[in-house]
């Protein structure tokens, strides 16, 4: 029944993982999400509907738009794709349940956060808010416990310890993502952090062995690794619990 379910969620998923494209690239710019339509960023020319189909329309594109050519990045399909595919890992585990769409929603969030601090190296607090307060309300009405809500302070707490230590290396939009991370994941934000950790060390290594000392003042974008490791730790956590 659940494969059923999840095969079905995948269709739903790739249409909202567009919606997500959309939010991420316009919440860096402060426009609106539902209006104008799609454009082109290169030309301005408004994208119609038979070429704003999830990745079938970037595919038959071969990844350009049609008016000007111009390249269009890759992080729209994979955009697509990994909401897809997140969410139904979300329904094939749980169910149609509300711990499905807590993880679904949690999941967006972080995809949308990735891609934003990919792009523009911004944690959108329109985002991670609203996403960090329905995730605590949800996770302890499921679970009724202080744990979540003890998990999303300390885990900020954490980074921001981390940031008011080396502003260069630790933004705050980090800080609200790990009390996000905290308020979905209870106690296991700790492995998530320390996977995180270790993913970011290897980019973090391959630039000092380039740069040197002045590796030091590149940034890294922190959240797709905050993001990594959440999603090395979600479905673990709440089987734990269930």
């Amino acid at each position: 029944m659940e494969a059923a379910l999840a095969a079905f969620v995948l269709a739903p998923g790739l249409a909202l993982g567009s919606f997500l494209n959309v939010v991420a690239a316009r919440l860096p710019r402060r426009e609106s999400i539902v209006r104008p339509r799609s454009r082109c960023g290169s030309c301005s020319s408004e994208i119609a509907w038979y070429d704003n189909v999830p990745l079938l329309s970037y595919a038959l594109l071969r990844g350009r738009c049609r008016h000007c050519r111009a390249r269009i990045g890759l992080v729209y399909p994979a955009v697509e794709l990994t909401t897809a595919l997140l969410l139904a890992g979300c329904v094939l585990r749980f169910g149609a349940t509300p711990r499905a769409a807590l993880a679904g929603a949690f999941c967006a969030a972080l995809v949308v956060v990735t891609a934003t601090d990919l792009t523009h190296r911004i944690v959108p607090n329109r985002v991670v808010v609203p996403a960090s307060l329905v995730l605590l309300a949800g996770m302890s009405a499921v679970a009724p416990s202080p744990e979540w809500a003890l998990a999303a302070l300390g885990a900020s707490a954490f980074l921001l310890a981390a940031a008011l230590a080396y502003p260069g290396g630790m933004g705050m939009g980090d800080v609200k993502l790990a009390f996000l991370m905290g308020a979905a994941l209870g106690r296991g934000v700790t492995v998530a952090f320390a996977v995180a950790l270790a993913a970011a060390l290897v980019p973090a290594v391959v630039l000092l062995a380039r740069h040197g000392r002045a590796a030091r003042k590149l940034a890294i974008p922190f959240a797709p690794f905050l993001a990594l490791g959440s999603g090395e730790r979600l479905l673990d956590v709440y089987l734990a619990l269930f």
